[in-house]
């Protein structure tokens, strides 16, 4: 007979990230869209003085998976405001195009 230990025990994930994917990507808009079977997140990078933004990353999510991410960034959020105070929410839903910079001239 097998130990029940066994059966309760979760396997270890060995997951992998390669040098260019741990590197990152900045981003500093997201675009979320979904229909009935998939999430879909685009990360965008918006440029000072550039009316042309670009989607940088799009990761495609479950409906399951994307409720778990919202769940684990409410839960790290949490964290981070209970070591670092809070975060204030800025009453624009995106930053303005010029971030209050002066246009830059050549």
């Amino acid at each position: 007979m097998a130990d029940s230990k066994n059966h309760t025990q979760q396997s270890a994930i060995n997951i992998e990230i390669s040098e260019e994917i741990a590197e990152g990507v900045y981003a500093n808009l997201a675009i979320i869209s979904h229909s009935n079977a998939e999430f879909v997140v685009d990360f965008i990078r918006m440029m000072p003085n550039v009316p042309k933004a670009k989607v940088k990353s799009r990761i495609i999510l479950t409906p399951q998976h994307a409720k778990r991410l919202l769940m684990a960034l409410k839960d790290n959020v949490q964290k981070y405001e209970m070591q670092f105070g809070k975060i204030e929410d800025q009453e624009q839903p995106t930053p303005p195009m010029n971030f209050g910079t002066p246009t830059a001239q050549a």
